[in-house]
């Protein structure tokens, strides 16, 4: 697929469904979110992959951050947090690995963590994968964190869902007048 036409017409895709990503797709997407902007080359991120049974773990771990978060929490709520990473064949969970720099600030370093996350949805879009980027509650929760065994100087950028599309989405056709303006200074 040409470059151009990834990044103006991919999609986010909710709705996932199996087979997961091949080894070799998955190594494309990888490869692609190393090359992210990255002032100073600190490479300020890390990615944890989780598919199989990891999944159903995952949904545990989203439940009883809920549960830890809201001990009153609705079964049912209780039983969506199970559910949410089933959503898709494989996550991967796109992490900010931050520390002091006398030239980077840590907004940056997180900003160049994020660009690695777009650029694996920009690589699944690439070879005909849907992929939705999640963040949600379940990316700040701190029970969340403990469990996926990050540092302290870590956080999570994204959750990103990766399987074969159910169905095709157009890209919307946006103004862009409404987003650009020009300084003359």
């Amino acid at each position: 697929m040409d470059a151009l036409d990834a990044l103006i017409n991919r999609t986010s895709c909710p709705r996932l469904e199996g087979p997961a990503p091949t080894p070799q797709q998955l190594d494309l997407m990888l490869r692609a979110a190393l090359r992210a902007p990255d002032h100073g080359s600190l490479r300020p991120w890390r990615f944890i992959i989780t598919e199989g049974e990891g999944l159903v773990r995952m949904g545990e771990l989203f439940a009883r951050a809920a549960l830890k978060a809201d001990p009153a929490l609705p079964q049912a709520r209780y039983d969506k947090c199970l559910q949410m990473p089933l959503r898709a064949p494989m996550i991967i969970t796109v992490v900010a690995v931050t520390r002091e720099h006398p030239k980077v600030p840590l907004d940056e370093q997180l900003i160049s963590a994020g660009c690695a996350a777009h650029a694996i949805t920009q690589a699944a879009f690439a070879q005909g994968l849907g992929a939705m980027w999640r963040t949600g509650e379940m990316t700040h929760n701190s029970h969340v964190r403990s469990g996926l065994e990050l540092a302290e100087h870590e956080q999570v950028v994204g959750f990103i869902y990766l399987g074969q599309r159910c169905r095709e989405r157009e890209a919307p056709m946006l103004d862009l007048g409404e987003f650009v303006t020009r300084w003359e200074g």
